[in-house]
């Protein structure tokens, strides 16, 4: 059973668990949704003679939660492949522009970044084409045939618009894949599709524009979805371009070169004497079974030798945490991409066989990373 509060999470309303991971209503959704309500109800005469206000208002307001759902299936097709694949899903947003699956980790393979961002568009096109035929075997007019007509568009809508070459969008992520595995470097990859992402912002704007200029008559609703989606695919290019430049690792700099050498001491050992020890050390502190009490917080240890030098040191210790253990093997792009996302200020390395074989510091990389030109 969840322990989150029923009615929010992470400001929003938690939908549900998908294999853990948690599906979020966000606020904003109910703007979205109610734009979608005030500007479709007029449409809906057009496309259902005879319709009054009410029957105007209840379908517009069944088409946004049917473009809300076809985004939450969308969402659902990265989330189950990611998972497939080994990749750690934090939550599944719905906002007010879209939704989000939030992957927590890089993928390590163009192959992988390629086949979760092409998993959401697979599904919106396979519902659309689902609903097509759909349409194709039932009466074309009354209540059932527009709403289904309207899941044929919300996911058709979904899948073209997210296959735009460019990022934050899943086209980009499918060409970022692409150079990547064509040039073998993921920033190059990184490089074309936020180019994309800017091309594919600058075509929004053009296009509202053109509207204004032609005087048509949805102008003012294409500048503002306009502007704001463009808005939104800028500042997410931008973001993913930030992300890739914190996540490189200068050529000749090693893991050895920035890893202090590891100390062993006893948890009980006195904090003073393991606080002298550490100089230039990271320390482990190891309990009398043999299991690890954690690494020595130098701060804490201090504060802790002025007040009681022989208190045990392991009274000092921060504990170690899946998330604070990097492997040696790791590549140097994947650890910088760690130590950034990973709120602590000192991580163990491990050999492949689980071995400590040093520590390194937060302060210690990024030293490192702007001497060399990287940070």
């Amino acid at each position: 059973m969840s322990t989150d509060p029923p009615t929010a999470h992470g400001g929003g309303l938690l939908l549900f668990r998908y294999s853990g991971v948690p599906v979020v209503l966000a606020h904003s959704w109910w703007l979205g949704a109610l734009a979608v309500v005030v500007f479709y109800a007029p449409l809906v005469g057009s496309l259902l003679p005879g319709a009054d206000t009410t029957t105007s208002i209840l379908l517009a307001a069944a088409f946004a939660v049917l473009l809300g759902v076809s985004v939450l299936a969308h969402e659902l097709g990265h989330c189950v492949v990611a998972l497939r694949l080994g990749l750690p899903v934090r939550r599944l947003r719905l906002f007010l522009l879209g939704g989000l699956a939030e992957i927590s980790r890089t993928p390590r393979r163009p192959g992988h970044e390629g086949v979760v961002a092409a998993a959401g568009p697979a599904v919106s096109i396979a519902l659309a084409g689902a609903c097509g035929l759909g349409l194709l075997v039932m009466p074309s007019e009354g209540p059932v045939w527009l709403l289904v007509l309207e899941c044929a568009f919300a996911n058709s809508a979904v899948a073209v618009f997210n296959l735009l070459p460019g990022l934050p969008l899943d086209g980009g992520r499918m060409l970022r894949a692409g150079v990547w595995a064509w040039t073998g470097r993921r920033g190059a990859g990184t490089k074309a599709a936020v180019v994309g992402g800017w091309a594919v912002a600058g075509l929004l704007v053009l296009w509202a524009l053109w509207g204004l200029a032609e005087a048509s008559p949805d102008r003012w609703l294409r500048l503002g979805v306009c502007l704001l989606t463009a808005w939104f695919v800028v500042a997410g290019a931008s973001g993913e371009l930030a992300a890739e430049q914190r996540r490189s690792w200068p050529a000749g700099l090693t893991l050895a070169d920035v890893v202090r050498p590891v100390l062993q001491l006893p948890a009980e050992s006195p904090v003073a004497d393991a606080l002298a020890a550490a100089a230039g050390r990271g320390v482990v502190l190891v309990r009398a079974d043999g299991v690890a009490a954690g690494l020595l917080d130098e701060v804490a240890a201090r504060a802790l030798a002025a007040r009681s030098p022989f208190s045990p040191a392991e009274q000092a210790a921060e504990p170690i945490r899946p998330e604070s253990v990097l492997l040696s093997s790791e590549s140097g792009e994947d650890i910088a991409e760690r130590v950034h996302e990973t709120p602590a200020w000192q991580f163990v390395v491990v050999d492949d066989e689980g071995r400590p074989s040093g520590v390194l510091h937060r302060e210690d990389l990024k030293a490192a990373l702007r001497a060399r030109g990287a940070g």
